[in-house]
């Protein structure tokens, strides 16, 4: 990788930001000011493209872009709950909900539901159809009604449709854009949707550790520029409320390619502008399904429950989050990287780990309940459904027995997660959520307990099956002279598979 001389990087860093405030004002909207004005959103998709090596190359209005908004790099599944493949990632992007819902696992779209989950567009469309809504692209299957798609359905109000030619997307990219500019300049969009596909191509083509890689995204950047040029020179942009974001499907391998569970193939992001982001943020707890989420709530359309991911101004609050600057490198692992910090055994405030009933040594990372990151977790052996726990977010709570017995020791997995006692009122109903991942075997054990007032814990829920990538409700009935509960989650086992809770919540 060229390296930039520090004074030069910091050249770079203002060239940008200078460019990006002349292209979308002078200053980011404040609260005041947004609620006054008209919610509008674009969604610039680029296909196949690697958030470090965007960093790396000449693209003043992308990095310019995260200077003045918010970069948040993501992970996707893997197979068997799809392939890093575009027909997934976009259906993902556009739905805002998971492959086990979408049906989209690779790019035969065998199994799509659409119906069920329409993309963001069209959600728009069915709730506010005085909206006008827009999407270009030059992969077929987004906006073609003759191909596999269209995943943006014949519902949006206008869409641009072209293919990419034989030497790639070298040639439509530009017609893409110029249609696109035209549009968001002159007409009256209130959603739209934008693909690039030229990355990809260079990224198969030469490898995304390539200078063509870097000089494809160098071109597309002037593209990206020409859109949020056409968005400022609106007449009425003076009286719009304006989020943009940028997003990809995949990643890509430095040889090229993807498809596969490596975290480079995994690896997406979320870049964002727009009032309400603070400039040059940076967060762990966003995903892909976030993209769909944030575009309805700027225009005022609900999604709730219908959506996987929420609006970027409703951040994760979740108390396992709190301990991302107290993470640490690998201890016995071999397989994940010495130089990512990933997880801890030290619970966060009020929480607590009884490890009394474990066996004692075992591979360190995983001897009883420890707190990590998908790209650390998941690092620790692939293909083994780790990379489907989508549901997690930022840092959670995993029990692993499988990996715990990759080293030599005495005794059997048993370690139990507790909660800190929550105040509840007797003879009331609560409803206790969390997020979950568990693979199940013969032999293990995984149950949640709950206890009142310090009493002895009684199992309310016990796993005897696979719970892949779940939300989990659980109804409490309080007893009438309870004052407080406190909820336990056991896992046991030895050499079996794993737990995985997150975002614990008594509702």
């Amino acid at each position: 990788m060229r390296t930039v001389p520090f004074g030069r990087a910091l050249a770079v860093a203002a060239t940008a930001t200078a460019l990006l405030a002349t292209t979308l004002g002078a200053h980011a909207a404040t609260a005041d000011e947004a609620a006054a004005t008209v919610g509008k959103v674009l969604v610039i998709g680029i296909d196949g493209t690697v958030l470090d090596r965007v960093k790396a190359a000449n693209a003043p209005h992308l990095n310019g872009l995260m200077a003045q908004g918010l970069t948040a790099r993501s992970t996707l599944y893997a197979n068997p709950m799809a392939t890093t493949s575009s027909g997934p990632g976009w259906s993902t992007i556009a739905t805002g909900v998971w492959p086990d819902k979408h049906g989209v696992r690779d790019n035969s779209f065998s199994g799509k539901n659409y119906t069920a989950h329409p993309d963001f567009l069209t959600r728009i469309e069915n709730a506010k159809p005085a909206l006008n809504t827009y999407a270009a692209a030059d992969w077929e299957p987004i906006t073609s009604t003759d191909q596999n798609g269209p995943i943006f359905s014949a519902k949006v109000d206008k869409r641009l449709s072209l293919k990419g030619d034989r030497d790639g997307y070298g040639g439509e990219d530009p017609k893409i854009a110029a249609a696109a500019a035209a549009e968001l300049r002159d007409q009256n969009p209130d959603a739209a949707f934008v693909y690039f596909g030229e990355i990809d191509h260079a990224g198969h083509s030469s490898g995304a550790a390539s200078q063509e890689y870097l000089n494809t995204i160098a071109r597309v950047d002037k593209l990206v520029g020409q859109l949020l040029t056409a968005v400022q020179a609106r007449p009425t942009y003076g009286q719009e409320n304006w989020k943009v974001l940028v997003t990809t499907d995949h990643g890509h391998t430095d040889a090229g390619g993807h498809g596969g569970s490596t975290l480079q193939e995994r690896g997406t992001f979320v870049i964002a502008k727009g009032a309400g982001i603070p400039a040059g943020s940076v967060r762990s707890d966003v995903k892909l399904v976030d993209v769909a989420a944030t575009a309805l709530a700027q225009v005022g359309v609900a999604s709730g429950s219908a959506v996987d991911g929420v609006p970027l101004d409703a951040p994760d609050d979740d108390s396992f989050d709190t301990l991302r600057p107290n993470l640490r490198a690998r201890v016995d692992e071999t397989g994940i990287p010495a130089t990512t910090k990933g997880f801890t055994h030290t619970p966060p405030a009020g929480w607590a780990v009884d490890n009394s009933k474990m066996g004692t040594g075992g591979v360190a990372e995983w001897a009883g309940w420890a707190f990590a990151t998908d790209e650390f977790w998941s690092q620790s052996q692939r293909d083994q459904w780790r990379e489907l726990n989508v549901r997690s977010r930022d840092v959670f709570a995993v029990a692993d027995s499988d990996e715990w017995d990759d080293k030599s020791h005495t005794g059997s997995y048993d370690s139990t997660l507790i909660t800190p006692k929550w105040p509840v009122t007797g003879g009331s109903t609560r409803s206790l959520t969390f997020q979950t991942h568990y693979r199940h075997e013969a032999g293990q054990s995984a149950q949640v307990l709950v206890s009142y007032n310090g009493g002895t814990p009684a199992v309310v829920k016990s796993y005897t099956a696979d719970a892949v990538a779940r939300s989990e409700s659980i109804a409490l009935q309080v007893p009438a002279d309870a004052t407080d509960v406190q909820v336990r989650f056991r896992y046991s086992g030895d050499n079996n598979w794993y737990w995985t809770v997150d975002n614990v919540r008594l509702g």
